[in-house]
């Protein structure tokens, strides 16, 4: 299932240096300063290794968000403003718009920036995992949690941009409108992880076509939130939204004809089935237009997957076998249009799972941040200033596609 799922690009950070010489003004001040860079510096690492799993990212993120927590909570009661908050300045690109880079001089700016990174970075092992040849019950459970941690950071992103002294620009990232659609579209692939599997285990086709419908809804809703957003930066992000609709509208029809074939409706299973096949067709044609559109992130293939091919098959097959029927045995009238779908699934619907910054690192103390003296002016260095102003692409690794083996659980 590798490429299977869209991806738009890790975000590019200029180096922060945290610098602070003759502000921090003792050894355990300075050392924070050091440790700042140098965490910051092992996550950003782990987000292009592909050898790097949940555990280990965690592991780094507490590691760093710990210590940003000193230069973000108020740690005294003279204050509710954390007075390091403003003291460094970070560069940020964007997912959407290439290596155009935003600056903000605040601490929360490279937090929510940092967590945005940690989310995508869970989008792609989830890919990469899914992508395996063989994949076990449980690979298939860290790919469905791995997209409910990505839904659950992207909006706890969401709930803490308020805070920001500048508002994030139209289409930018930290904008509402594209961490919803993130958002939903972590959920709609999280869903995607229990119909494989609801299919596997050959449960009734009522729930398989209310879970499609669901997160063929989600799929619509994420295409929704982006269309007033410049076609420019979305419009390849919106096609693979829209295949996809089509693809599980047509599982979702495909899946309640059988329904109603098993309750003796022959002539409504046909119609059903019919207009799987419409939305299968359209799914089809949306995969191409996808393919030849430009835009960020890597292009997905999934009209080359067993997944995808597999649907067009059963769909041709049921098809058959109700009109087979209905010659035989029912000889019933074929309704003029198809049946709406009002589906709904008591089981499987995906929510976001919690995100919570950890708690603020041991080494700091009142002590420690009554040793940072912002009254005194950070001493010049032109060309470590120079380093940190340059923001480098971020060189994401090529993975190579496997055996494709149709979303099977093995």
């Amino acid at each position: 299932m590798t490429h299977w799922f869209h991806r738009n690009p890790l975000k590019a950070t200029a180096p922060a240096s945290f610098n602070l010489y003759g502000v921090a003004t003792n050894n355990a001040a300075a050392k924070i300063c050091n440790d700042l860079r140098s965490t910051r510096l092992k996550l950003l690492e782990l987000f292009t290794d592909v050898n790097c799993n949940m555990d280990m990212v965690k592991n780094a993120v507490d590691a760093y968000f710990s210590l940003l927590q000193g230069f973000i909570s108020p740690l005294d009661d003279t204050t509710k403003e954390n007075k390091l908050r403003f003291i460094q300045n970070f560069k940020w690109t964007d997912t959407l718009q290439g290596n155009v880079a935003s600056a903000q001089q605040d601490a929360i700016f490279d937090q929510v920036s940092m967590e945005f990174n940690v989310a995508l970075w869970h989008t792609k092992y989830a890919s990469r995992l899914a992508g395996k040849e063989d994949i076990t019950v449980d690979e298939a459970k860290d790919v469905h949690r791995s997209l409910r941690n990505a839904a659950g950071i992207f909006k706890h992103i969401k709930d803490e941009v308020s805070r920001l002294v500048t508002a994030p620009e139209k289409g930018k990232d930290l904008e509402s409108r594209v961490l919803d659609t993130y958002i939903i579209q972590c959920q709609a692939e999280a869903q995607e992880v229990t119909i494989a599997r609801a299919i596997e285990l050959k449960h009734n086709s009522g729930l398989v076509a209310a879970l499609a419908f669901e997160t063929a809804n989600f799929y619509q809703k994420a295409d929704h939130t982006l269309t007033t957003l410049d076609p420019t930066y979305t419009a390849k992000w919106r096609k693979y939204l829209q295949l996809k609709n089509s693809f599980y509208v047509a599982y979702a029809y495909c899946y309640h004809g059988q329904t109603l074939l098993a309750s003796d409706k022959c002539g409504e299973a046909i119609r059903s089935l019919q207009e799987a096949e419409k939305y299968y067709s359209k799914a089809e044609a949306l995969c191409k237009e996808y393919g030849q559109t430009k835009g960020a992130g890597s292009t997905a293939k999934p009209s080359e997957h067993v997944f995808f091919r597999k649907l067009g098959t059963y769909i041709r097959n049921t098809l058959e076998k109700c009109q087979r029927e209905n010659g035989f045995i029912y000889f019933q009238k074929v309704p003029p249009e198809a049946p709406q779908l009002e589906l709904k699934a008591n089981y499987g619907l995906v929510e976001p799972q919690s995100f919570e910054l950890p708690a603020l690192s041991t080494q700091w103390s009142q002590e420690v941040y009554n040793a940072f003296d912002i009254t005194r002016t950070p001493k010049d260095d032109k060309a470590k200033d120079k380093k940190e102003e340059e923001v480098k692409p971020v060189k994401e690794p090529d993975l190579k596609s496997q055996k494709d083996t149709g979303c099977s659980i093995s």
